[in-house]
C-alpha cells in the first residue's frame, strides 16, 4: 500500500486533491490507520484515480464525476468521450495542446489497465553524481504544473553555465522534493552533470545523493506523456515487493528538438516493504 503522499506521486496530483477527494467520497483510501488517521492507497485505486482526473480535464462537475465513475463507465465510453475532447481542444488556442498532450496520457493510462506492463522494470543502485543546478518551486506535481517551471529554469541553467565556461558531461538530471511551503507545492530541481568545482554562485555545483536502490523504467516520448510510464513503474513497485522512499528522478538520456523523440529514465528510490 501507498501512503497519500506516495500515491499522489505515482498519481501526478496533489496530496490536497486527494484528501479533497476522500472528503466528497469520490476517492476513498483504502485503508486509515485507526489510531494516526494516515490514509493509505493501493495501486488498482490509481484506475479510478485516472478516470476522475480525465472527466474533471472534460469539463465535469465533481458531482457529475462521482455519478459517472460510479456507474462504472466502460472504457470504451471513457475512450469516445476524451476524443470528443481532443476534437474541441485541436481548434482551441495554442496553449491548449499541452492540455491535450495530458489528457491523451491520462487516455493510455487508463486503456492499459489490466494488461501486464510492457515497460522493462530494473531494481540498481545510483552513483552520487556532480551537478549543475536551478532551482524553483511548482504549484504541484502534476504534468501541467512541473512543463512551464522546468523549461525555463534549464533555458536559464545552460545560459549560466555558457557565460561561466562550464561544459555539460552528461545529461539533466530533474529531481523533486515536498516544499518547505506546504500546500502541495513542490520543490523543481533542474540539473546537468559538470565536471567542476562545488560551489554556490549563479549556479550551484553539488553532489547529486546516490541511490543505493531504485526502480527504473525508461520512458520515451514528451514529459507531458509521462503519466502512463509512471503509473507503470508504481504498479511494479506495488507488486513485487517495495515501498516507494521519494519522488522519481528524470535522467533525460536523449532530448532532440523533438520531444516527442525523449527519451528519459524514471529513477524511484525504492525500500523493501
Amino acid at each position: 500500500m501507498f501512503t497519500i503522499g506516495d500515491f499522489a506521486r505515482h498519481g501526478r496530483v496533489s496530496v490536497r486533491m486527494l484528501r479533497h477527494y476522500d472528503a466528497t467520497g469520490l476517492l476513498r483510501p483504502a485503508h486509515v490507520d485507526p489510531a494516526t488517521g494516515y490514509r493509505y492507497y493501493t495501486a488498482a485505486q490509481l484506475a479510478r484515480l485516472n478516470r476522475v482526473i480525465a472527466l474533471k480535464d472534460l469539463g465535469f462537475t465533481l458531482q457529475q464525476v462521482q455519478d459517472i465513475v460510479d456507474e462504472k463507465v466502460t472504457t470504451e465510453e471513457l475512450r469516445g468521450m476524451l476524443r470528443l475532447r481532443r476534437a474541441e481542444l485541436e481548434t482551441a488556442v495554442a496553449a491548449a495542446g499541452v492540455r491535450l498532450v495530458q489528457v491523451e496520457a491520462r487516455l493510455r493510462a487508463i486503456e492499459s489497465e489490466g494488461r501486464m506492463p510492457t515497460n522493462d522494470v530494473v531494481i540498481k543502485a545510483v552513483p552520487a553524481m556532480r551537478v549543475a543546478e536551478l532551482t524553483a518551486t511548482a504549484a504541484s506535481f502534476e504534468p501541467e504544473a512541473i512543463g512551464p517551471v522546468i523549461g525555463p529554469l534549464y533555458d536559464e541553467l545552460f545560459r549560466r553555465l555558457g557565460a561561466a565556461g562550464i561544459t555539460p558531461t552528461g545529461p539533466g538530471v530533474a529531481s523533486y522534493e515536498d516544499a518547505p511551503e506546504g500546500d502541495g507545492r513542490i520543490r523543481v530541481h533542474a540539473a546537468v552533470q559538470v565536471s567542476a568545482p562545488l560551489q554556490d554562485g549563479a549556479v550551484r555545483i553539488l553532489d547529486l545523493l546516490p541511490l543505493d536502490r531504485a526502480a527504473t523504467i525508461v520512458h520515451r516520448g514528451s514529459m507531458d506523456t509521462v503519466v502512463p510510464t509512471a503509473q507503470t513503474l508504481a504498479h511494479w513497485i506495488d507488486a513485487n515487493g517495495y515501498r516507494s522512499a521519494g519522488y522519481p528522478r528524470e535522467i533525460n538520456l536523449e532530448c532532440p528538438e523533438n520531444r516527442d523523440d525523449w527519451v528519459t529514465e524514471l529513477q524511484a528510490p525504492v525500500t523493501p516493504a
